[in-house]
């Protein structure tokens, strides 16, 4: 019992430890292909249910889906009857959490995905007590073909792909697709140290972690202590690359400051500088026109000048015709021949 006890500490610790990294990069996936056509995980939620007193009840996982429903996930190696009161229990106690966080409960849905040892036919999905009518998602691990499967994934990890997000999901529930306990286990270490050679960092960590939770009941010890060491000595590098990531970040907002500070003083100093050209020019535009206006007026007082001449000559023209016919009667009533007179003209004219 004491020894039964110390695994299930195990387990749960174990769990503790990766459901960050899991609860990071599940994001996006689906159950797909475990047979269960399901919207895509938006997040992991926690798997402890407080009950009453110190007493817990924990779940295997929890998913906000996309549709705005909650998948509360369990994994079965057996078929029992009496398991559904269990899953009514995590029903119960999500909606409790729900409550007591003053927000509704939505829609949950109770996903029981059965290892290799389970048949679809030893399986009933819904559990009736006259009130209350509850319905299960099943997924039948049998169902896969884990030679299939593996001899895909070890083909893509020793070529250097990367695995797709069903590659992903497949790879993590693998051993438990196995019908006996050796075959798991041996499946789980097959996997741990394939795992080691998948290139992609994350992709790495992310089945390590899904490893480590998914299959934490059948892993030896030795195989599970291997997994949390690849884990963490990949978490250090994961969060070394965060950091550099966040310091490469930091750098580039202090560069985008500076060279916005720069924009301003240098837009700052350019509308200084049109500012002078526009006040210059405007100086120069002004005095331009001060001259054309002095010119103006230069013009208009010549053109009175001109004017004043012009009725000064005609004046003197209106004169000197008068003058011409007052001659011309006078010579005539002296009895001046037309000759004579005509003579006179042109000395007068002459004169002039």
């Amino acid at each position: 019992m004491k020894k039964e006890t110390r695994r299930q500490n195990i387990a749960y610790q174990n769990k503790d430890i990766t459901s960050k990294v899991l609860a990071e990069r599940f994001q996006g996936k689906t159950f797909r292909v475990y047979g269960l056509d399901l919207p895509k995980i938006v997040k992991a939620g926690p798997t402890n249910i407080p009950i009453i007193t110190a007493n817990e009840l924990r779940l295997d996982n929890l998913f906000e889906l996309a549709d705005q429903t909650v998948a509360i996930v369990d994994y079965e190696s057996r078929y029992k009857k009496e398991d559904k009161i269990k899953y009514l229990n995590y029903l119960a106690g999500i909606a409790n959490r729900y409550r007591n966080e003053k927000k509704p409960c939505p829609a949950l849905r109770m996903i029981v995905i059965y290892t290799g040892d389970v048949k679809r036919k030893q399986v009933s999905c819904e559990y009736q007590i006259g009130a209350l009518t509850m319905r299960i998602e099943a997924a039948f691990l049998s169902e896969l073909d884990a030679d299939g499967i593996f001899g895909r994934l070890t083909e893509k990890i020793q070529t250097g792909r990367q695995l797709t997000e069903e590659e992903l999901m497949e790879y993590m529930i693998l051993p438990l697709s196995l019908q006996t306990q050796k075959q798991k286990r041996q499946k789980a270490a097959e996997l741990a140290e394939l795992a080691v050679r998948i290139k992609d960092r994350e992709q790495q960590l992310f089945v390590m972690a899904g490893l480590l939770v998914f299959a934490d009941k059948i892993l030896d010890m030795e195989t599970a202590n291997k997994i949390k060491e690849i884990i963490h000595m990949n978490k250090v590098e994961w969060l070394i690359r965060q950091e550099e990531r966040r310091e490469c970040e930091a750098e580039k907002r202090q560069a985008l400051a500076e060279a916005e500070k720069n924009f301003k003083k240098e837009k700052k100093r350019e509308l200084k500088r049109a500012a002078k050209r526009y006040e210059k020019e405007k100086q120069e535009y002004e005095a331009k026109q001060q001259e054309y206006e002095a010119r103006q007026q230069e013009y208009e007082v010549k053109e009175q000048e001109y004017e004043a001449r012009q009725q000064e000559y005609e004046a003197r023209q209106q004169e000197y015709e008068a003058k011409m016919q007052y001659m011309i009667k006078w010579m005539a009533a002296k009895g001046y021949a037309a000759d004579e007179i005509f003579s006179e003209f042109r000395k007068e004219s002459g004169e002039r």
